[in-house]
């Protein structure tokens, strides 16, 4: 997944000021795809950069100010009510009477649907009621928006809010009064605030609320969304999974539960039907490997949302060569958009519709395998094996560009990915020594995934009466001899696969998690399976919360490394999962007890990636603070873990 690079904050008054990434890890996210609103633990909205409402990519309210009376909302609680509601509880002491007794509460209830967010004020005042006196001043509640037209990408990168005028829409009396309308983007933003007298202050949109103080008031408003021109949609029919029952560990139960939550805020539509949204909230769309990984993790309890999955893939599928886009014809895409998206500071640029992966094709082609065995209807697998050929011919005739029978990708725009499989920052793939490997690059989890693809690919065809099964199998077969023969290096540690070639078709040395990938996909003999099980379960690699994505031997190894070092917990679940198919049992339960462990520490929802510092050394692993959370593949891989561990 791409990742903004971040730069060190000046040391010097006469260094200049960079843009920084926006950091996330204190921070409240309440979603229901497309939509997201942040803000920080006390419900305020304009304390960090990213905070705001969103629908897609796009902000529509940048701040959100609550006054009450003149006095503090003292925090004293958030609570969560599903991935989509949050409660945020606060006193208001400066209208305490006598006493020690807290005596008036707010409860600011934000709830975020897919086309809006809805915000409810509830004073509770103990001191109010029935007997107030005569001549007691009234409650004034004042709330302050600032409307906002910022892209996803500009905030990622550091910029500046972009805030656009409301325009009143009522004359404030009546069943319509405050109600103000504006344009975000492509997004039309209509706020309602029944009750409340609008006015329009230096581009904010201010509301008040005159009440007379009472045991309970409320009030709020409601801001609606319409994206006309959105490629993805949210989901509002319900969900097909579910988390699995009769989990006795309650820490197991509890992060199945959470997960579960959080991918059923993360489905989104296409025509052809629902996926999840890779995370929030760098990437609330379409994502080609993160939709698949997250379908395939959820197999053991649904096949129905990786069918959909599959169809919206293909109907996406490649069908010519174009270097803008890294189109090829059979190729999987890797991600969607509704504009371009400038990345690392302007520096990149992808289109909307990006195919720099080369991972996505033969994962599709997996999944599709997996689903079929799990129990997707033979109709619904039949009616896309005509995508599974082309898939598996473009891993032929395009994934290996230069004939050497490996798959290899590059770059050829100087524009997109520099590194196009899941480790895809450009400092990813590094020898032991921490200088940068140079590409046409080879994966070696990559060869892994195509060997698979091919393998199945065929049992497919065979099952189905088609062509071709007998030829993809000879071509596994020679794949596999030339991985054996190329990839293998070794340490001090041990030999294992290097995790790439590059473009002089040396193994890049350095130990890192993709190895974990090569389990189960029949590349591997069983003893080599056996060599690399022991080695993801090493003190080098295994972090006691996960897997590192680089061993601590490795020069470049550093535990907040995005890829150098860092534990990604789909990573550390795809190992898990490999772990199982091939049999060792053992290694995959200490994985899947660690990543356990981390789920316990980030109060089970969690983040993309976290420290890979050593669970010895710390009581808690420490959060990526750009990390998206939730993250589909992240929640997902609760269910392989569910699954080692049973």
């Amino acid at each position: 997944m791409t990742t903004t690079t971040t730069s060190t904050p000046a040391t010097s008054a006469e260094a200049p000021v960079v843009p920084l990434q926006p950091l996330l890890h204190d921070e409240v996210v309440v979603l229901a795809a497309p939509t997201q609103v942040w803000s920080d633990r006390h419900g305020t909205v304009g304390t960090n950069p990213v905070h705001g409402y969103w629908t897609g990519d796009q902000r529509f309210v940048s701040t959100v100010g609550v006054a009450i009376a003149g006095t503090d909302v003292e925090h004293v609680a958030t609570a969560p009510h599903g991935a989509g509601d949050v409660v945020f509880t606060g006193l208001l002491r400066g209208l305490d009477g006598v006493g020690a007794d807290p005596d008036v509460r707010l409860d600011r209830r934000r709830t975020v649907r897919t086309d809006g967010v809805r915000e409810l004020l509830r004073v509770t005042d103990r001191l109010a009621g029935g007997d107030r006196q005569e001549g007691a001043a009234d409650l004034l509640v004042r709330v302050r928006l600032t409307p906002d037209a910022t892209s996803m990408d500009a905030v990622k990168a550091g910029g500046s809010a972009v805030p656009v005028p409301a325009v009143r829409t009522a004359d404030g009396g009546g069943a319509d009064a405050g109600r103000a309308s504006w344009t975000a983007g492509s997004v039309d933003v209509t706020l309602t605030a029944p009750g409340a007298d609008l006015v329009l202050d230096d581009g904010d949109v201010v509301l008040t609320w005159r009440v007379p103080r009472d045991r309970v008031v409320e009030v709020g408003w409601d801001c609606a969304v319409v994206a006309p021109d959105a490629v993805v949609t949210g989901a509002t029919t319900p969900r097909t999974f579910d988390a699995p029952a009769g989990v006795d560990d309650d820490r197991l139960r509890r992060w199945l539960d959470r997960a579960t939550d959080d991918l059923d805020a993360l489905r989104m539509r296409r025509p052809e039907g629902e996926f999840l949204a890779a995370g929030a909230p760098w990437f609330f769309t379409l994502f080609g490997r993160d939709s698949i990984w997250a379908a395939r993790f959820l197999l053991a309890v649904d096949t129905a949302l990786a069918a959909d999955t599959l169809r919206v893939l293909a109907a996406v599928q490649g069908t010519r060569v174009d270097p803008a886009t890294a189109e090829q014809p059979g190729k999987i895409m890797h991600e969607l958009r509704q504009a371009a998206l400038a990345i690392d500071n302007d520096e990149l640029s992808l289109p909307p519709l990006y195919y720099g992966t080369v991972d996505a094709t033969p994962l599709w082609v997996c999944l599709l395998h997996d689903a079929w065995r799990a129990g997707m209807p033979d109709a619904e697998v039949e009616a896309l094996l005509p995508a599974l050929e082309r898939a598996l011919a473009w891993m032929r005739d395009h994934g290996d560009a230069d004939g050497d029978g490996l798959l290899e990708y590059v770059d050829e725009t100087g524009r997109g990915l520099a590194n196009q499989g899941w480790k895809d920052s450009g400092d990813s793939v590094q020898w032991r020594d921490g200088s940068l490997a140079e590409g046409p690059i080879a994966l070696c989890e990559v060869q892994g995934y195509a060997h698979e693809a091919a393998v199945h690919g065929a049992d497919l065809l065979d099952a189905f009466g088609r062509d071709g099964g007998d030829a993809w199998r000879a071509w596994a077969d020679r794949l596999a001899e030339r991985f054996r023969a190329a990839f293998w290096v070794s340490d001090a540690v041990g030999a294992y696969p290097a995790i790439a070639l590059d473009a002089a078709k040396r193994p890049v040395d350095s130990a890192t998690s993709n190895i974990g990938h090569l389990l189960g996909t029949g590349i591997l003999s069983a003893d080599e399976e056996a060599t690399v099980a022991a080695r993801v379960v090493a003190p080098d690699m295994a972090s006691g919360y996960g897997l590192r994505t680089l061993s601590t031997t490795a020069a470049g190894y550093w535990p907040l490394s995005y890829h150098g070092g860092s534990v990604w917990t789909h990573d550390t679940a795809v190992v898990v999962a490999g772990l199982q198919r091939s049999g060792h049992l053992a290694e995959a339960r200490v994985l899947a007890e660690q990543l356990l462990a981390a789920a316990v520490a980030f109060d089970f929802r969690v983040p993309e990636l976290h420290a890979g510092d050593a669970a010895a050394e710390v009581s808690r692993p420490a959060p990526y603070p750009a990390a998206c959370r939730p993250q589909a593949w992240s929640a997902a891989a609760a269910f392989p873990v569910w699954a080692a561990l049973r």
